[in-house]
């Protein structure tokens, strides 16, 4: 019963009405001390064999002794007495927020260092013992890394690779899990309404009028329209009216959500409406904006991969540009690029689904339906010729020690954690 003098209260430590400031200050210093604490638990729980502070002891992390000594007695704090330690705590919460020293710091860092070393070493040794036990496997993942295809990948056929496999049944699994557009899904003969997104300089513009005139072929030109929404670059609009009067199609401009709504409700009676996109690089924060215009107002999205970027920034591109309102891709400058492979990667990886590829400046004669023999042939072709960025067999052990060693150090990393939940 609370209720009762403190006195009378059993099993209660007796507190005076006027508790004197030593023993704040001793509930101050406590508190502290067991932030820190448990800070530092925390920091060194996962470090192997670390010796720190005695009062951080035990195997399994624990604390060695209470914080409060056995002579000492327990003191109820009642809700004024928090609220009068309370900003002393929080005061004290800076110092501890930095938790240990330079030199743990270091040591901490150095062993982190080793770990990672040995796992590279470990793997290393690991790699080398397939590649004289299956050097057979070993050559089609040789063939596999130089044609621009990534070590996550090429790591999923060794798993799944048959023992008396060869690079037909490479292309077959390609051939297999590449996505590309069929009769029915081809956006010129189904129609509807479709923007063309990309990085800059892919070849939006360009293609959008490659896409157009083979419209016109197909239905004529009034059943054709052409929308820019780049009201940004420089002759955006002219360039576009420019491929419009050539084609006898009306071209018309929106700047803004509300704009492209009105626009397209008056082109409704159009068979196929073509909309070009201003280009931004896949970081900028117009991108996200962009996505949602068209989210918002109901059109469909083409993503355009430029074929000699590589697979680090085509990963980038589809994960900034992909969204649920994408059908799928179309592959822009083949006739540029050496390798074809980082690009198959990230269509299959992300099951992207393939409607054209394009290889020149040429409209409406660049671009092509796909064709998945020519493709991996392509992509196949240069991995077998030597260059300077090739991969022999001696650097393949090394090559995929160091990407095993840095997915374990993100698998152990609190962001590869987080991520990977």
């Amino acid at each position: 019963d609370m209720s009762q003098p403190a006195q009378n209260r059993p099993g209660l430590a007796t507190a005076t009405a006027k508790p004197n400031q030593q023993k704040f200050s001793q509930q101050v210093l406590s508190q502290s001390a067991q932030l820190q604490s448990a800070q530092l638990q925390a920091k060194f729980a996962d470090v192997p064999q670390l010796n720190v502070k005695a009062d951080i002891g035990s195997k399994k992390g624990q604390l060695a002794q209470p914080l409060f000594s056995a002579r000492q007695p327990r003191k109820i704090i009642r809700q004024d007495e928090v609220k009068q330690i309370a900003p002393a705590i929080e005061a004290d919460k800076a110092p501890a927020a930095s938790g240990i020293s330079p030199e743990q710091q270091g040591l901490v860092k150095e062993i982190k260092s080793m770990r990672s070393m040995l796992q590279e070493q470990f793997a290393c040794m690991a790699w080398s013992d397939m590649q004289q036990r299956d050097p057979k496997r070993t050559r089609l993942l040789r063939n596999l890394v130089n044609a621009g295809f990534s070590t996550a990948l090429a790591r999923q056929f060794l798993d799944k690779m048959p023992g008396d496999a060869d690079m037909s049944w490479v292309n077959q699994v390609l051939t297999h899990n590449l996505h590309v557009a069929t009769q029915a899904e081809d956006v010129v003969a189904r129609g509807g309404v479709f923007a063309l997104t990309g990085p800059t300089g892919v070849g939006k513009t360009t293609t959008t009028a490659k896409l157009a005139a083979r419209a016109v072929v197909r239905y004529g030109a009034d059943s054709v329209a052409l929308v820019t929404t780049d009201s940004y670059r420089i002759g955006a609009l002219e360039q576009l009216r420019i491929y419009g009067k050539i084609l006898g199609v009306a071209v018309h401009a929106a700047r803004d959500t509300n704009d492209l709504r009105v626009t397209l409700s008056g082109l409704k009676h159009k068979r196929l409406v073509l909309i070009d996109t201003m280009g931004m690089g896949q970081r900028d924060k117009r991108v996200k904006e962009q996505n949602g215009m068209f989210d918002a107002a109901g059109v469909q999205r083409l993503i355009l991969l430029n074929s000699t970027s590589s697979g680090d920034t085509l990963e980038d591109v589809v994960g900034m540009y992909h969204g649920k309102g994408v059908i799928g891709c179309i592959a822009t400058k083949l006739d540029e690029a050496v390798t074809l492979g980082a690009m198959l990667d990230v269509l299959v990886r992300h099951k992207l689904t393939l409607h054209y590829v394009a290889n020149g400046q040429r409209v409406p004669e660049d671009l092509h339906e796909v064709n998945k023999a020519y493709l991996l042939h392509r992509a196949f072709e240069s991995s077998v010729k030597p260059a300077a960025f090739a991969a022999d067999d001696l650097d393949i052990p090394a090559l995929m020690a160091g990407q095993d060693a840095n997915g374990a150090m993100r698998r152990h990393s609190p962001a590869g954690a987080a991520h990977a939940a």
